[in-house]
């Protein structure tokens, strides 16, 4: 007797759950190969392949905020095939003397990261008319530097935090805003100057 197969019959099904089961296999592949995949143009240099990559750092300066400890480096790559090089900046997350996060961000997105660092130390409740805000900043490799309050009285919380939402809002005040914003200006005069044909 010949088997007849219809619709919503248990191999259909259990045809569904392979494909179903594959293709979220597929997708969670996918996004773990996006979360390892360079965001920033000096990351991307850096990954290069077939040829010696130097990769060349300096310390701008630090601040601490609890246990956390907040490093800003100037970077500078080099490709010694072509002769061409990268610029840009690393923020370095340390906590109990390890290495927790480290951003990068592109020399050309220093500006724009000045210039949100600045809107923000300057933000106020009149940005908007409701009771609460959040306002931030994300840079390509992820970190965010962020304002927020939950009423509108008292002072304007301020916060750094690294790669994604799912990772804990590191507490700053505006002094230690100031000062970050510090350690980024300096940080691109010392590209400038890197830059500058000598």
């Amino acid at each position: 007797m010949r088997e007849t197969f219809y619709i919503g019959g248990p191999i259909i099904r259990k045809i569904c759950a392979i494909l179903i089961a594959t293709s979220s296999l597929l997708a969670w592949a996918s996004r773990a190969q996006d979360t390892n995949a360079p965001l920033t143009e000096l990351e991307t240099f850096e990954a290069q392949t077939g040829t010696v990559i130097v990769k060349g750092a300096g310390q701008t300066g630090s601040l601490t905020v609890g246990v956390v400890g907040i490093t800003v480096l100037s970077k500078e790559s080099l490709n010694v095939n072509t002769g061409q090089k990268a610029y840009g900046a690393a923020i370095e997350i340390t906590g109990n003397n390890r290495l927790v996060r480290k951003a990068v961000v592109d020399y050309d997105e220093l500006d724009t990261f000045l210039s949100s660092l600045d809107y923000l130390a300057k933000i106020d409740y009149t940005v908007t008319t409701l009771p609460t805000f959040v306002a931030g900043y994300t840079t390509k490799s992820g970190f965010r530097v962020g304002a927020y309050t939950s009423q509108r009285r008292g002072a304007i919380q301020f916060f750094l935090q690294a790669y994604s939402t799912d990772n804990t809002r590191i507490l700053i005040t505006p002094a230690q805003l100031a000062q970050f914003q510090t350690l980024i200006e300096q940080t691109r005069k010392s590209l400038d100057m890197l830059r500058t044909p000598h």
